[in-house]
């Protein structure tokens, strides 16, 4: 499993974010330059995330962008499916791959096995969320 490029651009836009206290905006410019993410394409992530109700955002001159619910209820899972789409490991566990899962009665442990890991990462990054990051996280070690 490889975490696409964009993905990878919003967690790290997020992590951003989660570190300002919590009123305080965000320029895509101050993303950018901070992430190391090229402006133009986090311009996309950004509106991504905004539709998949994770930021809030702020137009003209003082606008930007905001966390819309604390960082502590946002994980990382909840950002990669909202750039990527549900997390498929295999296309054994893509029930829309034609001719991967049979007649879906009988699972051969190929399958199994595949939603097992599948599972076990879901889990994994549905655990860990962007409260680290923010000034209590910090101070309590998270």
């Amino acid at each position: 499993m490889k975490l696409s490029r964009k993905s990878d651009y919003a967690l790290r836009a997020v992590r951003h974010l989660s570190t300002l206290p919590k009123e305080r905006l965000s320029s895509i410019n101050s993303i950018s330059e901070a992430e190391r993410v090229p402006r133009e394409f986090l311009a996309k992530i950004l509106k991504d995330l905004t539709r998949g109700g994770v930021l809030k955002s702020f137009q003209g001159v003082t606008g930007g962008y905001k966390l819309a619910k604390p960082a502590k209820e946002v994980s990382y899972l909840n950002i990669i499916e909202i750039i990527d789409g549900p997390l498929r490991v295999s296309l054994a566990t893509d029930s829309r791959a034609k001719g991967f899962n049979g007649d879906g009665k009988n699972e051969s442990a190929f399958e199994k096995f595949w939603k097992d890991q599948e599972k076990t990462i879901k889990n994994s990054l549905s655990k860990q969320n962007f409260g680290r990051f923010t000034l209590r996280g910090r101070r309590n070690g998270n």
